[in-house]
């Protein structure tokens, strides 16, 4: 019983905690990036016509190099990713995007190091930076 008590404790604090995050001022300068960049026009045109060229690379790689039109679509791929990353929207979210990956990778961090510091918790966006197939404490890298 204390046990079960003890979970539906801990279940509390985290949603307590959830809350918390959804109302930090990174949440709402996300949600509010994110607003912006839905609802500006030029930024999903461009996001529209980087997603269509995205398929036709995904059909140009089942033959790679020995595709037709190899070159113009990775090149096109390109161009056309640079133009949607330029934008000022695109990137005034993704920075936002990046703050709130590295809020929740922070928070992360701090809870498996209040357990132990043998627990494994993203750094930077990886799934892994450091121990175990990343090269880090261990000395092993991922082949």
């Amino acid at each position: 019983m204390i046990a079960t008590l003890e979970f539906a404790d801990l279940l509390d604090h985290a949603e307590d905690f959830g809350k918390m995050v959804i109302e930090s001022d990174i949440m709402e300068a996300y949600k509010k990036a994110k607003q912006d960049l839905d609802n500006d026009q030029h930024a999903q045109s461009l996001i529209k016509a980087f997603n269509d060229i995205k398929d036709q690379y995904a059909e140009v790689q089942r033959f790679g190099r020995y595709h037709p039109e190899y070159n113009e679509i990775m090149k096109a791929v390109r161009v056309k990713k640079r133009e949607m990353d330029m934008n000022d929207m695109v990137a005034a979210f993704k920075v936002a995007e990046r703050n709130m990956q590295k809020l929740l990778d922070d928070i992360s961090e701090c809870i498996a190091l209040a357990i132990s510091d043998q627990i494994k918790v993203p750094k930077e966006g990886a799934a892994l930076a450091e121990g175990c197939g990343s090269g880090g404490g261990c000395g092993c890298k991922a082949s």
